[in-house]
């Protein structure tokens, strides 16, 4: 009987100490997760904004958001009058780096595989 006892007040025990783990982690995770989201979401309203801030070195006018696969393509001199360039400008914010997607197509400017279009419907 004292044996039982013993067993069942270490299931209790392991139990016990295992759901305050399990708290406490889930608190961990949730707290990460509240984290990285607001990361996330500043970095999103932040390349909305980049067009405005001073050391954006083009007409805010000049600047269309795409958002992906890569944030702006800035028509350079177009709220003057007359395109000198087109630019593909991509935003990063804190420790981002530029994925394996937008290397593809900075790779393919910097070769100026690049073309116009027209298309009539």
């Amino acid at each position: 009987m004292t044996t039982l006892i013993a067993v069942a007040a270490g299931v209790v025990a392991l139990l016990t100490l295992f759901l305050w783990w399990k708290a406490r982690y889930t608190r961990e995770v949730r707290r990460d997760a509240v984290r990285r989201s607001l990361a996330v979401v500043t970095g999103k309203v932040s390349e909305q904004l980049v067009p405005y801030w001073p050391q954006f070195p083009f007409a805010p006018r000049d600047a269309r958001f795409l958002g992906a696969p890569v944030d702006f393509i800035v028509f350079d001199g177009l709220s003057e009058g007359a395109v000198r360039r087109v630019v593909f400008v991509e935003v990063k914010t804190g420790e981002a780096r530029v994925t394996s997607r937008e290397r593809g197509i900075r790779d393919a400017v910097d070769r100026g595989a690049v073309e116009w279009m027209e298309l009539r419907v």
